[in-house]
């Protein structure tokens, strides 16, 4: 099958190399999703091993659709039996960009009748009842070409499970991942988050430092579908618990000013199988030292949305070059929609990138510390 596996613009080389990672060979990388084979079993460990896509979709078929007639008759030539059981519920959801078919509505209900017509041909029925096990199906139109396809995830990728509660402009985990494998960071190293919140950043490093697929401790919709072979998954999964590597030593710290963050991010990390893996402590941001010589801080530091004043973010921020100037050896990673972010730590970033923190435009800046002389590791506290 052709796969597409989507996600937040400006992480689709991060996708890309996940996906390498796992074997699966690239077909094409467009804006917000990559296209690649692969089969049942593909299905089953992306979507429990990606770490940075939001969904993983089954392509059922892609055509030219100017007019209804085009986008009716060509849904309707697709093999759609081959994916829906007689029960099958299927609703049709959709959305439309610079295409002539700019109604979302009707071209959901143009594909629902076409879909219906081409189960027709092998079920000898005349209504469906969709009482059965759930088959959600999108139509994308771009630039007048039609994308129809399956979701296997059911709820977004970003679901790992493990947190329950909310806290203030939470960091999502699948862009949180995407900012520890962007700094390659690597488990024998200490790694900072000086305003960890809930602990999503630290949690997604330590999931990767000890090689835990993220998907580990939740369910996929697909999981449901009667004609999806349940040893798949069971195979999937025990290859994923095979895979952990539960006596990695780990240096994962995460600081806060707020202790009642602090008291979610804990249970979080406990949820995730990790409570006794990460360090947190309430700390002002300007008194953050380490005995480490060498390290990664990555953080999503607040610009506006946490603190609230102004002067108070900008106090934040002037305090940056201070405490950088302790950790001269440190390798320095910073999520931020707070302006002139350079002009205040006192150099240019070796490397800047756009990233959207939901529909926050963002840069991530990415200050390049000195090659460690020697191993961090064994860490304590």
């Amino acid at each position: 099958m052709q796969l597409i596996a989507t996600c937040a613009f400006g992480l689709e080389s991060v996708v890309n190399n996940e996906l390498k990672k796992l074997g699966y060979q690239i077909i094409k990388t467009e804006n917000g999703k990559t296209t690649f084979e692969g089969d049942f079993l593909a299905i089953a460990r992306c979507n429990l091993w990606l770490r940075s896509a939001d969904r993983v979709l089954i392509r059922v078929g892609q055509f030219e659709a100017r007019s209804f007639e085009q986008l009716f008759e060509q849904t309707r030539s697709l093999n759609w039996e081959d994916f829906l059981p007689e029960d099958a519920c299927f609703p049709v959801d959709g959305k439309s960009v610079r295409s002539q078919l700019f109604s979302v509505s009707d071209c959901q209900a143009i594909v629902k009748k076409a879909i219906v017509e081409k189960m027709k041909s092998k079920y000898p029925i005349k209504w469906f009842q969709e009482t059965g096990a759930l088959y959600r199906i999108q139509v994308s139109l771009l630039n007048d070409m039609a994308t129809l396809t399956i979701d296997t995830s059911g709820a977004g990728l970003h679901k790992r499970g493990y947190r329950q509660l909310s806290a203030e402009a939470p960091l999502k985990e699948t862009l949180a991942a995407a900012l520890v494998s962007i700094s390659r960071w690597k488990p024998d190293r200490p790694f900072i988050d000086p305003f960890c919140g809930s602990g999503t950043l630290p949690i997604e490093a330590a999931l990767i430092g000890r090689n835990i697929a993220p998907g580990l401790q939740r369910d996929f919709i697909a999981e449901t579908w009667p004609d999806y072979p349940k040893n798949i998954w069971h195979s999937a999964r025990e290859e994923a618990h095979n895979l952990i590597i539960s006596n990695q030593p780990l240096g994962i710290f995460g600081f806060d000013i707020d202790g009642s963050v602090l008291n979610m991010a804990r249970h979080h990390a406990k949820l995730a199988g990790l409570g006794n893996s990460i360090y947190f402590q309430q700390q002002e941001f300007n008194k953050l030292r380490s005995k480490y010589k060498y390290g990664y801080l990555v953080t999503n530091p607040p610009y506006g949305e946490r603190l609230g004043e102004q002067d108070e973010i900008n106090a934040l921020y002037a305090g940056m070059p201070e405490v950088f100037a302790r950790l001269d050896t440190w390798s320095f990673y910073i999520l931020s929609a707070f302006p002139h972010v350079e002009k205040i730590i006192g150099k240019p970033a070796n490397r800047r990138r756009k990233l959207y923190n939901g529909r926050l435009l963002c840069q991530y800046y990415q200050y390049f510390g000195p090659k460690p002389e020697v191993l961090s590791g064994p860490f304590s506290i």
